[in-house]
C-alpha cells in the first residue's frame, strides 16, 4: 500500500477550497419567494418536492407579517394625526394661538406628516390602502360632524373658518380626500402625489399665513389674493416639494435626475401658484384646484 504523502500548506488550502466549492454546488438551495436570502445546506429542509410544498407556507407567513406590520403602522399614524388635532384644539382653547393660525398649522402639518409617514408601512402592494385608511377615517369624522350627527365643537373651531359645521364638508373634507388620492393612486414611488401634497399643504398653507401678515399689495386680477401670499406659495411649495423628493430618493423609493428635477418642480410650483391666485375660490375650493392642477402639471412633467 502506497504511503499518503503530507500536503503542503498551499495544497491543503486549495483542497479545502475545492471541497467547499463542490459542497455548495451539490447542496440544494432553498429561496423564499418573499425574502431574498437563500438557505444553503440547511439541515432538515427535505427534498425538492417538500421545498415546493412549503413555499405557500412561507408566503403565507410573510403575508401575515406584512398585515401585522401595516395594521400597526396604521394605528400609529392614525393616533399621531388625532394627537396633532387634539394638540391644536387644546392650544386654541387656552388662547395660546389664535383659531385662524391653529387651523392653518393643522392644514400644513397634518398632510406633510402623513406623507412623511409612508415609509413606515410595509413593502406589500396593499400597504397604500392601509395608509389611505387614515384620511378615510378622518373624512368620515368630518362628515359625521359636518352633518351635525354628532357635532364636536372643538373640532369645528379648529379646522373651519367661521365655526359652522357645514364648513367641514367643504375645504377640510376636500383636503383629506386629496391625501387619500395621493396615497392610493401615486404612493411613495411617484413624485406626482408628493408634489401635490407639498403644494396643497405647505405652499397654500404658508401662503395664507404670509398673505394675511404681509399682504398689503393685492394681485390686480384678484383683490382677495396678495402678492406676498403668491410669492410665499411658490417659494415654500418649491422647497417643500424638493425636500419630499429628496427624502424619498434617499430612502430608495425614487430615482431622480436632479439636473432636471429642480426645473420641473419650479414649473409645477408656478402652475399651482397661478391656479391658486385665480378668482375662482367661490366656484372651486383651493383644496381641490391646487392638488388637481399640481397633479396634472407634475404628471406631464415627470411622466409618472
Amino acid at each position: 500500500m502506497a504511503a499518503a504523502l503530507p500536503l503542503s500548506p498551499v495544497s491543503h488550502q486549495l483542497c479545502r477550497i475545492s471541497n467547499r466549492f463542490w459542497y455548495n454546488a451539490m447542496t440544494p438551495r432553498f429561496c423564499s419567494p418573499v425574502s431574498s436570502p437563500c438557505y444553503i445546506g440547511v439541515k432538515g429542509i427535505g427534498s425538492s418536492s417538500q421545498l415546493r410544498a412549503r413555499h405557500p407556507l412561507i408566503s403565507s407567513a410573510a403575508s401575515t407579517d406584512y398585515l401585522l406590520h401595516d395594521v400597526g403602522a396604521t394605528v400609529a399614524v392614525l393616533s399621531g394625526a388625532y394627537a396633532l388635532v387634539l394638540l391644536f384644539e387644546s392650544l386654541t382653547k387656552r388662547d395660546v394661538i389664535p383659531q385662524r393660525l391653529s387651523r392653518k398649522l393643522v392644514h400644513i402639518l397634518s398632510g406633510l406628516l402623513f406623507a412623511l409617514s409612508w415609509p413606515i408601512f410595509s413593502a406589500s402592494t396593499e400597504a397604500r390602502y392601509f395608509a389611505a385608511f387614515v384620511p378615510l377615517v378622518n373624512g368620515l369624522r368630518l362628515v359625521v360632524n359636518g352633518l351635525s350627527v354628532s357635532p364636536n365643537s372643538t373640532l369645528i373651531q379648529s379646522v373651519t373658518r367661521e365655526g359652522r359645521p357645514e364648513e367641514l364638508l367643504k375645504g377640510p373634507l376636500f383636503y383629506v380626500l386629496a391625501l387619500l388620492v395621493a396615497a392610493v393612486f401615486f404612493w411613495r414611488d411617484s413624485p406626482t402625489g408628493m408634489t401635490s401634497l407639498a403644494m396643497m399643504c405647505g405652499g397654500d398653507g404658508i401662503a395664507d399665513i404670509m398673505g394675511r401678515k404681509y399682504g398689503s399689495y393685492k394681485i390686480p386680477y384678484n383683490p382677495r389674493k396678495s402678492l406676498a401670499g403668491s410669492i410665499s406659495m411658490f417659494i415654500f411649495g418649491f422647497f417643500i416639494s424638493i425636500g419630499l423628493l429628496y427624502y424619498y430618493s434617499s430612502l430608495g423609493y425614487l430615482h431622480m435626475n436632479w439636473e432636471t428635477t429642480f426645473t420641473r418642480v419650479a414649473i409645477v410650483s408656478l402652475v399651482a401658484t397661478l391656479v391658486e391666485s385665480l378668482p375662482i375660490t367661490d366656484q372651486i375650493d383651493d383644496n381641490v384646484s391646487v392638488p388637481l392642477a399640481t397633479i396634472l402639471a407634475a404628471y406631464l412633467s415627470f411622466g409618472y
